[in-house]
């Protein structure tokens, strides 16, 4: 496979969605969410936000959901171009807020660092957010290994969310009240570090390799399918196009914001994949 260049001049990009015909991604260090359709136009969605944003999703309403990391809130644009506080993470999230994705029923789950990683601070597990509807905040899951992006299965029944400390996907039923039970090992993937993700309607996971220059497919069980080198280190994908056969792949020069912040030197790329995208986000 190979990657043509959707865009250019970007920090660190996080959080891509396809949504309305277009790829919608945060930029951290520009503190911008940003739209771009397949043939490279670029929008400014949402700029000079006041925090570092990352994940991305939408209410049932339409409503645009968006994660602020450092002050570790998720905000909600409900339709006048403007983000308010929608849920504080504070009392949940030890350390910075990152991906999440969001069900139908519009309930949040959150991941967070759990602990000060730019700073090389030792490790601490974190608790998974889940937020309701109504912007009240509960704890969803304890003891994960910095958990990251996160799927949720076409029927809505089961959320998988990778352990970017853990080299691996942990899978949990969704109960009717939002809640997770029933937690097991989805898939292990020895030596890498899952960051974004997307499904597919094989039921295989692309994710970004966060240590190294590479997108993985993987199934439940740990058979790694496919392995794409990628143009420089990536840490966000997703499905999308037409037929959701478009891979995107989100790509800096490194995490740390001494090898982004104010670079222009990310980049998205994308290729052709075999099977399209399914669930959520």
């Amino acid at each position: 496979m190979t990657w043509e260049r959707l865009v250019g001049g970007i920090d660190f990009g996080e959080g891509p969605r396809w949504h309305d015909g277009r790829l919608w991604y945060s930029d951290f260090h520009q503190a911008t969410i940003y739209s771009v359709g397949l043939d490279g136009d670029r929008r400014a969605e949402y700029t000079d936000l006041p925090d570092r944003p990352s994940g991305l999703g939408w209410m049932p309403d339409g409503s645009l959901l968006v994660v602020f990391m450092t002050s570790r809130r998720v905000m909600r644009d409900h339709g006048d171009g403007a983000l308010v506080e929608h849920a504080d993470l504070s009392s949940v999230a030890a350390w910075h807020c990152n991906d999440m994705v969001v069900d139908a029923n519009g309930n949040a789950y959150v991941g967070n660092f759990g602990f000060d990683l730019e700073e090389r601070r030792p490790f601490q597990p974190a608790d998974l957010a889940l937020v309701r509807p109504d912007g009240s905040v509960e704890i969803a899951a304890t003891d994960m290994r910095f958990p990251n992006g996160s799927v949720i299965t076409p029927d809505g029944s089961t959320l998988i969310v990778g352990q970017s400390f853990g080299g691996n996907y942990v899978a949990f039923t969704i109960a009717d009240d939002a809640t997770l039970t029933d937690r097991r090992e989805w898939a292990a993937i020895e030596g890498s570090a899952p960051d974004g993700c997307t499904l597919d309607a094989a039921g295989g996971i692309w994710f970004a390799d966060a240590l190294g220059s590479q997108v993985v497919r993987v199934e439940e069980g740990g058979t790694v399918t496919d392995r794409i080198d990628t143009p420089q280190p990536t840490f966000a994908c997703m499905l999308g196009g037409d037929d959701g056969r478009t891979l995107f792949a989100l790509c800096a020069p490194g995490s740390h914001p001494d090898d982004s912040a104010g670079t222009g030197l990310g980049e998205i790329v994308m290729t052709r994949v075999e099977h399209g995208r399914v669930g959520l986000p």
